[in-house]
C-alpha cells in the first residue's frame, strides 16, 4: 500500500531543486526537535527507522500540511506516546 510521502515513480512534481546556501534549521526550535530526536534514539527509546514509520503513519492532510520538522516532532510524540513514556494527548 502506498503512503501519502511515497512519491517515487511517480510524475507530476518538477524537478527537485536544491539550495545550497539554505540553512539546515529555519528557526531554533526546528534544532530542538532534531536534537531530541538524536537523543532518544542514542539512548535506544526508539530507533530512526521507527520515526520514520511514525512519519510515514500520519494521515495525508496532517502530513502535507505540517512542514518537515513538525513532521519529526509529531511522530516523536507519537511514539514516546506509544512507549508510555508520555501519557495520552
Amino acid at each position: 500500500m502506498s503512503r501519502v510521502n511515497d512519491v517515487g515513480g511517480q510524475t507530476g512534481f518538477g524537478a527537485l531543486e536544491i539550495d545550497r546556501e539554505e540553512p539546515p534549521f529555519h528557526a531554533d526550535w526546528e534544532a530542538r526537535v532534531f536534537a531530541l530526536n538524536s537523543v532518544l534514539v542514542r539512548n535506544g527509546v526508539y530507533r530512526l527507522d521507527e520515526l520514520r514509520d511514525a512519519v510515514e503513519r500520519m494521515d495525508p492532510q496532517t502530513y502535507l500540511a505540517t512542514s518537515y520538522y513538525e513532521r519529526w516532532l509529531m511522530a516523536i510524540e507519537t511514539l514516546l506516546t506509544e512507549r508510555r513514556v508520555l501519557g495520552e494527548r
